[in-house]
Parts: C-alpha cells; structure tokens; sequence
C-alpha cells in the first residue's frame, strides 16, 4: 500500500500546508483531466540538491544581529531535513560580492604592491560569520555540499587595479590559480571540503559599484586549461570546475570552453537572469558528459507582489530540474529590512533573501523563497534520481526518486484556474484531485 504525505501551497497566504487526501477538492466534470504518469524506468540526473549562499552580509545577520537561540532555531529549519527543509547545497563568493559589508579579497594589498607567492593570503575574514555557519550547517546535515565562486581577484591580479573592473592580467593567471589551491585548502583545514568551483561570477558582466571582472570564454578556458587544472592535479584537489556561471542567453560561452578546455572543465553553471532554462538541455545535448549545475536566482522587488513572485520560484525551479540541473541555489540565505547589507556605493537593493532579519527589531522572518525551496529541498534527497513526469503547460511537474525508494512529485497549476489531476505512477492511479490556480503541491509517496 502506497502511504501519501501532501504539501500545499496556495501562492497567497497558505505556504506549505500539509494536507490529507480527502481534504483535496474532488476534480471537477466540467474540467479536463490533466493526466501526469510517472514513470520510474526513465532516469535522468542525479541530484546534489538545493540551497542559497552565506554571503557576507547574509553571515554577518544570521551569526552576529539574530541571538543564538533564533540562530539555532533558524539553522535546524534550513538544514535539519526532519525539523526543517533540508537544504544541502552552499554556493559562497571567494571574497566580496556586491552583498558584503566592504570590499575585501582574501589577498589584499596597498595600491602598486604584488604578491606573488600569496605570502598575505588569509581567509580570516570568513572566519568570523561564514565558517562557522558553514560548519554548523554540514553538522546539522552531513550531505552538504559547498561550492565557491570569486566576484573578483585580488585588486593587483586585475588590469584595473581594483576588485571592481577590468580583466585578469595574463602574467598573474598562474598565481590566481595558486589562489583558488589555497582557498581550497584553507577550507579544508576546517573540515569543510570545496565540492566545486567557478572560476568567475558571471563572467560577462562587469559592474560599475561592485567587484567583478570581464571573464571572456578563450580566456576562462586557458586558465582552466592549462593553470587551475593542473594547479588541482598538482595538489591532489579533487574539486570540480564548472564553467560559466552566467545567465541562459549566452549558450555559446559554455560551448566555446567545452571545446577549448575538453577534460578540464566538469560543468556548467548558470543563471536565470536573461534567456530561457532550456538552454541547460541545448548544452547538454552537445557534450553529453558535463555536468549541469543551477547556481543562483534572486527573487525580489522587480516581481513585487507575492503570488507571482511565488510562482516564478516554484515555475522557474520545475523548468530547471526538467532541465537537467543536478542542484537548484537561489541567491542570499537572509537580507535586512533594506535588502542587504550591501557593499558602499551600491544604491538600492532590490534583492530578497530566504529569510529577512531585520536590524533594528532583532526580528526573523521567513520569506516566500524558504517555503518555495522547501516544496523541492524538504523531499528530494541528495542522490535522489530525476526520473520521467508528464507535463503540460497549465500543469508543470518533475519527479524524483530517492535513494530509500520513497518518489516525491513537485506539481504546479501556472493557469489562472483550478485544473484536474490524475496522478498516476506506472500507469496506476494513485491520486486524483483539483489544484488551484497559481498553487503548488509535492506529492511524497512511500511503498
């Protein structure tokens, strides 16, 4: 006998309900029926899972402004995946990004002065917040996985002279990979292994009030090529190098490195800012063997209001995952009441985070991306298997089984009325009933 947990979201003022089957509303005759059939012979990728990132300013809210028992409490519903939603994905900038209360690299120095044996090198300044979260956070769920991306080398390294603008000078790409091998086993001095690295937070960009650089693929697929990767192999570092880390519209950077760098790059990562989540699939349908990595989203005040901004996690997320990502990172884990703190200079910040701790009340606040997450996070396990779902435009869905048999369905109605479901696994109706428009439901199924 199948025994069905169900979760519900009304994208109003419901967020993840849990929910009965005989309190679901009887599908409707006057409706058709939207038959989604899993399919558990169908596998696709396997999942690293779903997360956010320890910012500096995210760290500094949830280590130093909450107290520690609201620290505690909000630790358990991040990580815990009984008592919370499980979260096992950490993808953390390499210095300052633009949410950071100043600007910093791990290896600064005064104006006109290099270091090239990295003899200043130091990650004292996560120390502080972000490794012990960090550390906290792979103690609560052990399947934590971190990744790290840098906004910007050291100002010096930098044709600019600065952590904002410019390019990475060639005669310092040897020394900047020997940056990455320090950072990776300064990490690992306090027990938190680097599961995967970009060599550059959107690459593309370069932005005018906060450290990041011009990354152009021939140049990123050099420095994979021929100094980080064998700067990895020389070291015995097993860490991954995914390329990219860019928005879906620019398709051809990923290949352009694929094609350069061959053995040397494990993946891609991107973004959702620009272009549409099938790119993923284009990709990956050109070099079957990299891996697909999704590693940052920001909601926030550009999709104001809260039903669809709802929906564009919970649309966007499914896209994604059918899309053959291994991991689903939104951006901030918390923010303020102002959206930051942000670097100085940056002007208004529109970003949300996952949770919003206000400084001025000391207050907690869970925010429509944590219960969003939560739909995906809370059942998908680590090296759960995507496998076959039907999917329609009104209904969207993706399925996974875990590694202890239980399947978990993730559905959602992007129309603006209620629409019939017959859930179906291997072709045997388990469940059938009305969802609401704009609502998203997971399924959880044990045998």
């Amino acid at each position: 006998m199948l025994k069905l947990s169900i979760y519900q979201s009304n994208g109003e003022n419901e967020l993840f309900v849990n929910r009965a089957p005989e309190q679901l509303t009887p599908i409707s005759a006057e409706l058709p029926v939207n038959t989604v059939t899993i399919d558990e012979q169908e596998a696709y990728q396997v999942m690293d899972g779903f997360g956010a990132s320890f910012t500096d300013s995210a760290a500094y809210l949830i280590h130093q402004v909450l107290d520690e028992e609201q620290r505690r409490e909000l630790m358990i519903r991040l990580f815990d995946s009984n008592k919370g939603i499980g979260l096992s994905v950490l993808r953390n900038p390499m210095g300052a990004s633009d949410y950071a209360r100043k600007i910093y690299s791990y290896n600064d120095m005064p104006e006109n002065e290099t270091d090239l044996e990295l003899e200043q090198f130091s990650i004292a300044h996560d120390e502080e917040d972000i490794i012990p979260l960090l550390q906290e956070a792979v103690k609560l769920n052990p399947e934590v996985k971190l990744m790290a991306s840098p906004w910007s080398p050291p100002g010096w390294m930098k044709t600019s002279g600065h952590m904002i603008g410019g390019e990475l000078k060639k005669e310092y790409y040897q020394v900047y990979a020997e940056y990455f091998v320090r950072y990776i086993k300064a990490y690992a001095s306090h027990d938190l292994p680097i599961y995967a690295v970009t060599p550059q937070n959107e690459a593309l960009f370069v932005p005018g009030h906060y450290p990041g650089m011009l990354m152009l693929p021939e140049a990123q697929s050099d420095f994979i090529k021929n100094y980080l990767k064998p700067g990895f192999i020389s070291n015995q570092i097993d860490t991954k190098i995914l390329c990219y880390d860019h928005n879906w519209d620019r398709p051809d950077y990923p290949l352009t490195v694929f094609e350069q760098a061959h053995d040397e790059v494990d993946g891609v990562a991107w973004h959702w800012y620009g272009g549409v989540p099938s790119a993923q699939s284009d990709v990956l349908n050109a070099f079957p063997t990299k891996e697909v990595h999704f590693t940052e989203g920001s909601g926030g005040e550009w999709i104001p209001a809260f039903e669809p901004a709802f929906s564009n996690v919970m649309r966007t997320g499914i896209e994604i995952l059918r899309n053959h990502s291994k991991s689903f990172v939104l951006w901030n884990m918390a923010l303020d009441e102002h959206n930051g703190p942000t670097v100085p200079g940056f002007g208004e910040s529109t970003c949300r985070g996952i949770v919003l701790v206000n400084q001025q009340t000391r207050e907690l606040t869970y925010t429509l991306d944590y219960y969003a997450l939560a739909h995906f996070s809370k059942f998908v396990r680590p090296k759960a298997v995507r496998i076959a779902s039907s999917s329609y435009d009104n209904i969207r869905s993706v399925a996974f089984k875990n590694t202890d048999g239980t399947i978990a369905i993730i559905l959602f109605n992007d129309s603006e009325q209620a629409g019939n479901v017959d859930l179906k696994l291997q072709e045997e109706s388990v469940l059938s009933f009305q969802l609401e428009p704009k609502s998203a439901m997971t399924v959880f199924i044990r045998r």
